[in-house]
């Protein structure tokens, strides 16, 4: 692929940048899964639980929180409480709703996850990118900001 295309495009920039957060984002779920045992899905959702004081999410309010479509955290959880990571409980104030509640198993393996991604972070991006810091987070809130604001999900139950 020529480094300009049309329009003056820095293709080369476009291919560093893709390649090098793909294979970020595969080593950084190889250390979780390797550490802790459980997904990077699984860890998104178990760290949403983990920041929370009860340990405890609606399905609606994880799926915000990773952008996800609310049926797709549904599946996942679905899964991880048959790996006995979280468990449904009956949400008093909405019949239609529930929580997803971390159990001890989640517990262990979010803070093994946490050890595993932060170890890898520390030898894959904090240290590579070090004085560079200020640059990437300038280039990044101006990606951020041409995007645009995450759309809610219009279905609101969950």
């Amino acid at each position: 692929m020529p480094n300009e295309g049309a329009g003056g495009h820095d293709w080369a920039t476009w291919d560093a940048y893709h390649d090098v957060w793909r294979r970020l984002d595969r080593a950084l779920d190889h250390a979780v899964q390797q550490g802790a045992g459980i997904s990077i899905p699984e860890f998104e959702i178990l760290i949403g639980l983990h920041r929370e004081p009860e340990h405890r999410l609606r399905v609606r309010d994880i799926a915000a929180g990773i952008g996800w479509e609310k049926s797709r955290v549904s599946h996942q959880v679905t899964r991880m409480v048959a790996r006995g990571l979280v468990e449904r409980a009956d949400c008093p104030t909405d019949g239609r709703g529930s929580w997803v509640v971390m159990t001890p198993d989640g517990r262990r393996a979010v803070l093994a996850g946490i050890r595993a991604h932060t170890g890898a972070l520390e030898d894959l991006f904090w240290r590579p990118v070090g004085a560079d810091a200020e640059t990437l987070r300038s280039v990044s809130a101006r990606v951020q900001d041409a995007i645009g604001p995450d759309e809610p999900e219009s279905d609101a139950a969950g």
